[in-house]
């Protein structure tokens, strides 16, 4: 899963929160510098990711792009997946998704001095932005995809990966929501 989910998975503390949104930039035993729930929340983060990317549902959907953005298919995926949390918001939270990810935002500049400097960097840009938020539109998908083909050492037209995504987009829709339950089911049971 990408961005939103991770943090809409991540419940109320804040902590939690934190350290699953920074999971991908903390590496090995880097996580026990963090304080216990941050840990916890890095725990999550990997806990999700697992559960995920060995997911048969989401295999489905990483196989149809496969042929085309090969090794970058899951990374595709996790932010279809959020596309469709973003724009069912309402079905998943009673807190508007303006409101929601605005609060993110100001809650991360809490914990600058602590979060590794990649995060810091990529925050700066998503915030601008309001990736969260605009995850919703095509456009923003469009807009995320097309920045990571940019930061990418290798050929992976992800620029194109938008495209994809309104071709085949009730197939993945369809599968969103057959997997989304099930990862929801997963992180209950998960001891935070």
């Amino acid at each position: 899963m990408n961005f939103l989910a991770h943090l809409y998975l991540s419940g109320d503390d804040e902590e939690i929160l934190v350290g699953n949104f920074i999971g991908d930039f903390v590496k090995g035993a880097q996580m026990e510098a963090y304080p216990p729930n941050m840990q916890k929340g890095i725990r999550l983060h990997r806990s999700i990711d697992y559960f995920t990317d060995t997911h048969e549902i989401v295999l489905q959907s990483k196989i149809r792009l496969r042929e085309k953005f090969r090794h970058y298919a899951p990374v595709i995926v996790d932010v279809y997946y959020d596309h469709f949390l973003a724009k069912d918001w309402v079905k998943f939270s009673d807190v508007p998704l303006k409101q929601y990810t605005e609060s993110f935002y100001q809650l991360m500049k809490k914990y600058i001095g602590i979060i590794p400097r990649g995060v810091t960097n990529m925050l700066s840009f998503m915030s601008r932005d309001n990736w969260l938020y605009n995850y919703q539109f095509i456009e923003g998908i469009d807009k995320a995809l097309t920045g990571m083909s940019r930061r990418t050492k290798f050929e992976n037209k992800m620029d194109e990966a938008s495209l994809a995504l309104t071709e085949h987009y009730d197939d993945f829709k369809g599968e969103f929501e057959q997997f989304f339950p099930e990862l929801e089911l997963h992180v209950s049971n998960f001891e935070k």
